[in-house]
């Protein structure tokens, strides 16, 4: 079976202190994860301009008086991003990020992650997907959240007619609820993906509870599995209710590998072991 990579959103949990990011860069990479992934915004373009001068809209998690001072004070800079790409080099762990807007999109192609993510808030933005798409040749994520099956469709027929090669294409299930109950993780649209993709890998961007789910979507076919990461959920943000912190992330990546490594046939015959336990208990050896 396909290896499982596992990714640690941390998103902006670094709330805009480049060394915090880089903690938690480091604590994803001790836990286990493949990636360490990031979130880049031009907080003028991306915050829906109705938002802009109100105050955070739940004031515990507010890091500014409006909501565009909020978003300003938890950016960093697309310098910031490339320092953290080579940080991630040097641990040894893969950089990513997704991106919310066209300046953003440009700023992080520049630097050339292993792949660029579309989130769900973004993924009906085809200006900039065309533009990522014709520009930037790693991998293409986009996650599905937020969207009917029609519009969901709209997107996948986008993707084919844009992106030349789809091997490179990982399109991720998810319900985008933070955190999200288990009965609308809805986890059987991973087959639906399996069959109106082609080309594809599947992913799933899980906000829901605990580590149970995760192993599960892999078996049936998500071989990307991204969970939000923090180092403490009391952390005020409002995506440390559906992150794992290091304890999670760390059992998370042994269950998956787990389970990768049990996927498997067996072989003719039987181990050494096994035989030995014949021996004991059967009185024979093959």
């Amino acid at each position: 079976m396909q290896p499982c990579r596992i990714i640690a959103e941390i998103g902006t949990t670094h709330i805009g202190q480049i060394d915090r990011a880089k903690y938690l860069i480091k604590l994803a990479h001790e836990c286990g994860a493949d990636y360490a992934k990031f979130q880049k915004r031009n907080p003028e373009e991306s915050t829906p301009r109705e938002m802009r001068d109100k105050p955070h809209p739940n004031q515990r998690f507010a890091y500014g008086e409006t909501y565009l001072a909020h978003r300003k004070a938890l950016e960093l800079t697309a310098e910031q991003h490339a320092e953290l790409k080579k940080y991630c080099e040097e641990v040894g762990i893969g950089y990513a990020c997704s991106v919310w807007d066209m300046t953003s999109a440009k700023e992080i192609i520049a630097i050339k992650p292993d792949y660029i993510k579309i989130g769900s808030p973004s993924n009906q933005n085809f200006e900039m997907i065309g533009y990522i798409a014709k520009h930037f040749n790693g991998g293409f994520h986009i996650s599905l959240g937020m969207v009917s099956i029609t519009e969901r469709d709209d997107i996948l027929q986008f993707i084919v007619k844009n992106v030349v090669d789809l091997t490179r294409v990982v399109v991720y299930h998810c319900t985008s609820e933070y955190p999200c109950v288990f009965d609308r993780l809805y986890l059987m649209e991973i087959e639906t993906l399996k069959k109106v993709t082609s080309g594809m890998e599947i992913g799933f961007s899980n906000h829901g509870y605990g580590i149970a789910i995760d192993p599960v979507a892999y078996f049936m076919g998500a071989t990307w599995i991204e969970r939000h990461f923090v180092d403490d959920r009391t952390l005020n943000h409002s995506d440390a209710a559906c992150s794992l912190e290091c304890s999670g992330l760390r059992l998370l990546c042994r269950n998956i590998r787990a389970v990768n490594d049990s996927l498997r046939y067996r072989p003719f015959g039987i181990s050494k072991e096994e035989n030995e336990q014949r021996l004991k208990l059967k009185g024979t050896r093959l």
